[in-house]
């Protein structure tokens, strides 16, 4: 299966594009879950808007996790020599964690300071996922 993936002219292009909707689907909805943290659209409950926005989160991220795991497939060696990835890796675990802590410690319901923080380094995360993971092909 991993060699179709390889050689077929159409798998690995596709499973970019899987990616990249997944990564759309992520950032989006986290940017509308931040600007509710920064208080735009106070009319809206921020943990139903969240409840909403966090369950494409979930269909973004199994689309990339997914999507992911079989591009790594077709190209471990060269991936796990690769800084781009290891740095793509680690940033992705430390958005993990942010994330986990922001729910954890109850963000959405305090709006705070420290929610707004963690948005902000949410979204930065993630930004540098996607440049990290654009800079493996140049490598």
């Amino acid at each position: 299966m991993m060699t179709g993936l390889a050689t077929h002219p159409w798998a690995y292009p596709l499973l970019e594009i899987l990616h990249l909707v997944g990564i759309a689907l992520v950032l989006g909805n986290l940017i509308l879950i931040e600007v509710r943290v920064f208080g735009a659209g106070a009319v809206l409950d921020a943990e139903a808007l969240a409840r909403l926005s966090l369950g494409l989160v979930a269909v973004g991220f199994g689309l990339v996790l997914l999507s992911g795991l079989l591009m790594f497939a077709t190209q471990p060696q060269e991936l796990l020599a690769s800084r781009s990835f290891a740095v793509k890796m680690a940033l992705m675990s430390l958005a993990l964690c942010n994330a986990a802590w922001f729910h954890a410690r109850g963000g959405l319901r305090l709006l705070d300071v420290t929610a707004r923080l963690q948005m902000v380094l949410s979204t930065l995360l993630w930004l540098a996922v996607l440049a990290a993971g654009r800079w493996i092909a140049y490598e």
